[in-house]
């Protein structure tokens, strides 16, 4: 569980930071090629020729297979990544393949008619899945979103890239629903909160500032990140956080055993209002961490640990 989780979290790091090298065009591909029959380029801006008919998928990355799921295509999943194994609505059995350096024979074998990935292997700057496309199998780049926006145009180009265009508008537009309800709500909030979220334990402490969309969460509901002037995912001091004081803290570490009473026990934390309040919430990783629509259950979540007399 430990490793799972501590390589979740640098898959969000690389991934940010690939994302913020998407050339600014692609990230609007999803939605314009909506009206032009199938995406011509996937969500890296990579230029792909993706099958009219799709039958067999290999889904890389647990987000995309979420995704799939929900769209109504996980009967077509023919392989996953090993951290989507445990995801439900997978056929039982399925072959499975390491993210960071999948078996391009072992996959070419599986004859996919697509692959969905993520650009986490290419960290390095090496592309893996380059001998699978030399074979003539499309693959679809889907690098991690950084905003809410960019969740959506991720769903629209899978939707789009499986003829389920509208299957993906209904999905977007009920989280846009969802979203715009604790909008409404969060705005008429006077006395905001202010916020520590934590996605790493001590002593290698890590959250996020302004530009990703745990941040957008946290200002939909109302709140306020004691780290709003930072940008993207950081590393944080202890000093920082406990100078910030915050009024809650929320955290989605779930790869020690009781992680809020880790931060409660912590030397020195227990003069901080959200310790002495008993402030300190637990909130899914996975709906916290996957650039999805399960966004949607992670903001109901923090939103009740919040403000629980507004929320819950």
């Amino acid at each position: 569980m430990k490793k799972k989780s501590i390589l979740i979290l640098a898959f969000i790091c690389i991934m940010a930071f690939l994302a913020a090298c998407v050339p600014q065009d692609a990230e609007k591909a999803g939605a314009e090629d909506q009206n032009s029959g199938l995406p011509e380029k996937d969500r890296a801006g990579i230029e792909i020729s993706i099958p009219d008919e799709i039958n067999r998928i290999i889904s890389i990355s647990p987000a995309n297979t979420e995704v799939l799921i929900e769209l109504g295509f996980g009967d077509k999943i023919i392989a996953v990544d090993e951290y989507s194994k445990d995801i439900e609505g997978l056929p039982k059995g399925l072959p499975l393949f390491d993210m960071m350096a999948p078996d391009a024979e072992k996959m070419v074998a599986l004859e996919p008619d697509i692959i969905y990935t993520t650009g986490m292997a290419m960290a390095e700057g090496n592309d893996p899945y380059k001998p699978i496309k030399d074979m003539g199998i499309c693959v679809a780049y889907i690098p991690a979103s950084l905003s809410i926006e960019d969740i959506y145009e991720d769903i629209l180009f899978i939707a789009s890239s499986l003829h389920a265009e509208e299957k993906g508008l209904d999905l977007v537009n009920r989280m846009k629903t969802t979203i715009e309800d604790f909008k409404k709500t969060g705005a008429a909030i006077e006395n905001k909160k202010t916020v520590y979220f934590e996605l790493a334990a001590a002593p290698n402490l890590y959250s996020f500032g302004k530009g990703v969309f745990l941040n957008e969460m946290i200002e939909i509901i109302g709140a306020e990140n004691v780290l709003g002037n930072y940008e993207w995912w950081i590393s944080v001091s202890e000093e920082t956080v406990l100078a910030s004081d915050p009024d809650v803290i929320i955290t989605n570490v779930d790869y020690i055993e009781n992680p809020v009473e880790e931060i409660k026990s912590r030397p020195g934390w227990e003069n901080m209002k959200a310790v002495k309040n008993n402030d300190v919430y637990y909130v899914d990783n996975y709906a916290t961490s996957h650039c999805n629509h399960n966004i949607i259950t992670g903001l109901e979540q923090m939103a009740e640990a919040i403000y629980p007399d507004i929320y819950r």
